[in-house]
């Protein structure tokens, strides 16, 4: 899936993900491959990006919102 992970600034983070596990409000939650479309807010914690080629890319984040439908994810984070 196509990931996006943006500051106000800057992006942080864009390429191809198989797995995200983000901090929403109400916990720890994944997103995989042809997730349901989501919008859901994200708080304070870290974000975990494991990529295509196996890689995982840690990020910490103040909270934010994330974006998602047919494999294109967008995370706007502080």
């Amino acid at each position: 899936m196509k990931v996006k992970i943006t500051k106000p600034d800057s992006t942080v983070f864009e390429g191809e993900a198989k797995l995200l596990q983000l901090p929403g409000t109400g916990g720890l939650f994944e997103i995989l491959q042809n997730h349901a479309p989501i919008i859901s807010a994200l708080t304070k914690g870290t974000l975990r990006v494991v990529t295509d080629s196996d890689e995982t890319k840690l990020f910490e984040i103040r909270g934010g919102v994330v974006k998602g439908q047919k494999n294109d994810i967008l995370i706007l984070v502080q």
